[in-house]
């Protein structure tokens, strides 16, 4: 049973809690040694962070969309790098071989985009206003051409872009202004009152527009082939000088706008493969998507998870390592060709125990100001979001106890994180479910997914995400950890499985004092005791539902050694929940 004196133990208590378990299940404490500090060993003295990030650097030279140059060149590389780890093309492997790849090709159902050129100029000026070499993301992707050359109309000022603002105006052939979403005012702006085109600012401000005042996030308009127009985004810097123009009287623009179409246009998909020694059908499968122009994201998605497939075929081959079952990578367009992998072959899909999304692992934090996160699976923190855990800047929004995912998934690759901060001071973090990239695939179709990412970044979405902005170093230790998990549970053998059980008993007692702590603290401060006990319960209900899953870790199927350390567990757990009651506290 817990006491304390004051405020101040629980505050520290709760700052400590969930933590400290989790270190102590890598470090000795409670549970002996971290059961993947051999693999992770071996890992990290394989893994070169300057490896993934000269990836990162091929990939960061395009603009990458589905099917247009900049894509197609970035898998047509993470091919190459295949092939030279030792992956064989499956259409030439024979049986024997365990490391192979393909490039799947699906039609698209549009052409592909390419921007080439852009320049916006004020009339009478002589700087550009913007130019598309040095703002990558002025023009907005669905964007045509400009015919002829340059156009040029008045700019008039349609306020924040909403229907009611641009009621009235006299738009056709102008250039409409707004400070508000692009694609929302384009159909009313342009496809049906007949405007030249758009300019648009709206930068969130966790981007710091005032300080980075050149960024540009990327944005699209409507695909229109009838009104064959185009939208520009403007950094704050280019905001300020049109108004300020504007302020002299009528201000008239010169566009011009260059982008490519390629008509009958593939996407493309690279999948690989280390094919299980013993049971190839279960698998585990990292997602890493290509397309978005930006170094971060997601080109050190892509070049993490290519020096993991070097690294691990490397193992396989010198013996430091046997996956007994497979383990696969994909990378190809967001979410869509994760979620192809998963329901497009049902027999597939019922071997794949686990999902993981790499998507913005690389970035230098010292720079961007994120921190790496974990996105867990749906657990009570995001019904009841508190204490140490919080939402992103990317939003996330109060699920229910129906959306929750028991699994032990989220602590066991925590623990795989700690792991690897534990030799070099990385900072780990995690946050409540948001949703948003390749993990979600994986969730809908009922297979553990989690992602891995950074936030908040100052430079999301926006042209300043390039090379310089990525480290060597956060590359290895987000690869690290991601692929000795993957090792981890693709071997896992009794030992391993039993210390993986304990380990996720440890993060589940922890947590149940950490809410009643916080719980603790809501009483003091008038709470409602009901509610307190639901959330303790919930915690407690989930967890033991998660220990419950880890029957499928060992591999062959979990042992009576295994099944009884998980009921032990569940029976440790249930005794520190009745522990922990607030009617004897």
């Amino acid at each position: 049973m817990l006491s304390f004196s004051n405020q101040g133990k629980i505050a520290t208590f709760i700052l400590t809690g969930l933590l400290g378990a989790a270190l102590g299940a890598c470090s000795g404490f409670g549970v002996g040694s971290s059961p993947t500090a051999g693999i992770a060993s071996n890992v990290r003295n394989a893994y070169s962070g300057e490896r993934a990030l000269e990836t990162v650097a091929f990939l960061d030279q395009h603009v990458r969309w589905p099917g247009n140059e900049g894509f197609d060149a970035s898998i047509e590389h993470v091919a190459s790098e295949l092939a030279n780890a030792g992956f064989v093309p499956e259409e030439s492997a024979s049986a024997s071989d365990r490391m192979t790849f393909r490039i799947e090709k699906y039609p698209m159902n549009r052409s592909a985009w390419q921007p080439v050129q852009a320049t916006v100029q004020i009339l009478g000026d002589s700087e550009a206003l913007l130019d598309l070499t040095s703002n990558r993301n002025m023009l907005a992707t669905n964007s045509f051409s400009t015919v002829g050359g340059a156009v040029t109309g008045i700019v008039v000022d349609a306020g924040d872009g909403s229907e009611q603002a641009v009621q009235g105006l006299d738009l056709k052939g102008k250039i409409v202004l707004v400070e508000g979403p692009i694609s929302r005012t384009f159909q009313w702006a342009v496809v049906e009152q007949g405007a030249l085109g758009m300019l648009a600012y709206a930068l969130p401000d966790y981007l710091q527009p005032d300080k980075n005042k050149h960024s540009i996030q990327f944005k699209n308009i409507p695909l229109d082939e009838k009104a064959a127009s185009w939208g520009i985004n403007l950094s704050k810097s280019a905001l300020d000088r049109l108004r300020d123009a504007m302020t002299h009287g009528e201000v008239q623009l010169s566009v011009q706008t260059q982008v490519k179409w390629t008509p009958e246009a593939i996407e493309q998909t690279v999948v690989a493969d280390i094919k299980g020694s013993q049971v190839p059908d279960e698998r585990f499968v990292f997602s890493a998507h290509v397309q978005e122009p930006g170094a971060n994201d997601n080109a050190s998605g892509v070049g993490a998870q290519v020096e993991m497939a070097r690294v691990a075929a490397e193992m396989v081959r010198n013996g430091q390592v046997d996956p007994k079952r497979t383990i696969s990578f994909i990378w190809g367009d967001e979410i869509r060709s994760t979620n192809r992998y998963v329901t497009g072959d049902s027999v597939r899909a019922e071997g794949i125990l686990w999902g993981m999304s790499l998507d913005m692992v690389g970035e230098d934090t010292e720079k961007t100001g994120g921190t790496f996160l974990i996105e867990k699976m749906p657990d009570p923190s995001a019904i009841w979001t508190r204490g140490e855990e919080k939402h992103t800047e990317w939003g996330g929004r109060p699920l229910s106890k129906e959306d929750m995912t028991p699994h032990y998934f989220n602590d066991l690759v925590l623990n795989r994180a700690l792991e690897q901060a534990a030799t070099n001071g990385w900072v780990v973090k995690t946050n409540p479910f948001e949703g948003g990239s390749d993990h979600v695939p994986f969730l809908r179709a009922d297979i553990p997914g989690l992602l891995l990412w950074h936030f908040t970044d100052q430079f999301y979405h926006t042209d300043r995400d390039r090379l310089e902005m990525v480290s060597a170093a956060e590359l290895k230790n987000v690869g690290v950890m991601a692929l000795v998990t993957a090792l981890g549970l693709t071997t896992a053998d009794e030992a391993m499985a039993v210390s993986f059980v304990e380990e996720v008993q440890h993060a589940a007692i922890a947590r149940l004092q950490t809410e009643f702590a916080l719980g603790k603290i809501a009483l003091d401060s008038g709470g409602d005791v009901v509610m307190e006990e639901d959330i303790l319960a919930t915690w407690k209900g989930w967890y033991e539902a998660a220990l419950t899953s880890m029957v499928d870790i060992q591999v062959g199927g979990a042992s009576e050694p295994t099944l009884e350390a998980i009921e032990n567990a569940k029976t440790r757990l249930n005794e520190a929940f009745l522990d922990l009651s607030f009617s004897k506290n």
